[in-house]
């Protein structure tokens, strides 16, 4: 590490990359790259401001999980310290406050930062973030001058407003009338989720996301379960002329087929036995809004016409009723199955796939961008951290290897899922408030200590489909086709799948729920489509 003393010679770079054609992206990276030649540390860390929150925006020597992560400014005394302070701040060695990165340096997980300073990034006296840079060796920044500290933060502060500037320009070029990019952070974050990432496929979802919100078209969004569906959903009419208006759900999966029609449409009073007053129908509740159809594979067929006829006219017609009654209603719907194998093999009406599929969206599961592991791993284990109040919550490498290994047939569900896992065994060995290391025995539960490996089908006992519950230790076999369709061998498999939890789980359906990601309705509907059913009971 060199220990030699920084000059205003050192700021020119950032200075030049202001008026440098840039993605906010690599402004940041390349602000934190000069930061770090310029003085002598182990880490560097530019934060933008949120409200109450500090996001990491580029990092260099801290554990990749960190631009996951939320920084609020209650729980770090220090970042709170540089958010209310106007010059740099120099942290003595000897310090009793914690530090935010503690555990979380790169490589160095059990060695905590000896030597830390701060700027407070204002534009026009408006705080709009901070920039840490943190070092293992004390006293490491004795000898910086804090001249030099205020002008590396006012450029710092430039720069990153002038990435945020050019960004805001950006949007409301293309998209005018969108709700405030706040307001979606704000909602998505109180529902569990963004769209985290950094990989080229995320960044793809967020544009064609942008490019759709917009709209007042029908949406339909695809992809594996467990993908993130919902808050692509979410955000597509967040960011909607509609924003202000609910977001009303339907999971059709969950609707037994006697019910649909009425939870759809509605019916009027004394439509049939037990209708003792009229009910809207969640189309009625959704004009003027939004209604979000989930796994709208699972609709009924004698159910498509009428959804057919809402979005063709605009026009639905209650149970028992005389008349139709006009709706504003826009659709997105959401889906894992592939529609036009179901449409094929007569399961779901072509027109009806035609009017839902003017803009589709598929979201890529996991294992296609594994790349974003690491994000989405600090993201979920900083929500694990307030809900069960630890300290800094870091992963060793064994750990970080099985995560970013795996396949995650159950895609950032499953990852998210695992991550809670293994931070809720890791603690058990902490007192409340101590930091939190994970292990790679931690995650356990599914994750294979080396994904690569895998059973030959000769070394896999046979299964019986009629046990369930029988304590036998089974293990799902790789899909072969053998003959088979493709429907008819993923349905094989899931099958399978679902037996082998059940048998897991004691014959509980509501913990195999809970392993395979799916709410205990929707397992149920699943297994009476293979056959399960008598086995559900």
């Amino acid at each position: 590490m060199t220990t030699t003393r920084p000059t205003l010679d050192d700021l020119l770079p950032i200075a030049l990359d202001m008026t440098a054609s840039l993605t906010s992206e690599d402004r940041s990276r390349r602000l934190v790259d000069a930061v770090r030649r310029a003085l002598p540390c182990d880490a560097v860390v530019l934060l933008r401001l949120e409200g109450a929150v500090l996001i990491p925006v580029a990092a260099h020597g801290l554990s990749p999980d960190v631009l996951g992560r939320r920084f609020l400014r209650a729980e770090h005394p220090r970042l709170d310290i540089l958010c209310r302070h106007t010059e740099p701040t120099i942290f003595p060695a000897d310090s009793s406050l914690p530090d935010p990165y503690d555990g979380l340096v790169e490589g160095e997980p059990h060695l905590s930062v000896h030597a830390c300073l701060g700027c407070p990034l204002l534009v026009e006296g408006q705080l709009v973030g901070v920039l840490t840079v943190d070092a293992l060796q004390a006293g490491t920044f004795d000898e910086v001058d804090k001249r030099f500290l205020a002008h590396l933060g006012a450029l710092a502060a430039a720069a990153l407003r002038t990435s945020d500037l050019i960004d805001t320009l950006e949007r409301h070029a293309q998209h005018q009338g969108l709700v405030a990019q706040d307001l979606v952070r704000d909602v998505l974050d109180r529902r569990g989720g963004f769209l985290i990432g950094a990989s080229a496929e995320i960044a793809s979802l967020r544009r064609e996301v942008e490019l759709v919100g917009g709209s007042d078209f029908p949406v339909l969004v695809t992809g594996e379960t467990g993908v993130g569906k919902e808050i692509v959903v979410r955000t597509l009419h967040l960011q909607s002329r509609r924003a202000e208006k609910p977001l009303v759900y339907v999971n059709c999966a969950a609707l037994p087929e006697s019910v649909v029609e009425s939870e759809l449409f509605g019916h009027a009073k004394g439509a049939f036995t037990g209708a003792d007053r009229a009910r809207p129908g969640k189309f009625r509740v959704a004009d003027g809004a939004t209604l979000f159809l989930d796994e709208i594979g699972e609709l009924p067929l004698s159910m498509q016409p009428k959804l057919l006829r809402a979005l063709q006219d605009g026009e639905i017609q209650p149970v028992g009723a005389d008349h139709p009654v006009h709706v504003d209603v826009r659709i997105l719907a959401a889906t894992n199955r592939d529609l036009e194998s179901e449409t094929h093999a007569g399961n779901f009406r072509a027109d009806l796939l035609h009017r839902l599929d003017v803009c589709r969206i598929r979201v890529a599961p996991l294992r296609e961008h594994k790349g974003d592991i690491p994000l989405l791993v600090g993201h979920f284990s900083d929500r694990v951290r307030r809900r069960l109040g630890t300290g800094t919550i870091r992963f060793e490498a064994g750990a970080q290897s099985r995560l970013s290994r795996s396949d995650w047939p159950g895609n950032v569900r499953e990852l998210e899922n695992v991550v809670a896992r293994g931070v809720l065994h890791a603690s058990a060995r902490s007192r409340a408030g101590e930091p939190v290391l994970v292990s790679a025995t931690d995650l356990g539960f599914g994750l294979e200590a080396d994904p690569d490996a895998r059973r030959t089908g000769a070394e896999r006992p046979a299964l019986d489909p009629g046990r369930v519950g029988g304590g036998s230790h089974l293990e799902p076999r790789s899909v072969e086709l053998k003959g088979r369709s493709l429907r008819v061998a993923l349905d094989d498999h899931q099958r399978e799948l679902i037996q082998l939890e059940l048998e897991r789980a004691g014959g509980n359906w509501s913990a195999a729920a809970r392993v395979l990601g799916m709410h205990r309705s929707n397992l149920h509907h699943l297994a009476k489509r293979l056959g399960l059913l008598r086995s559900a009971r």
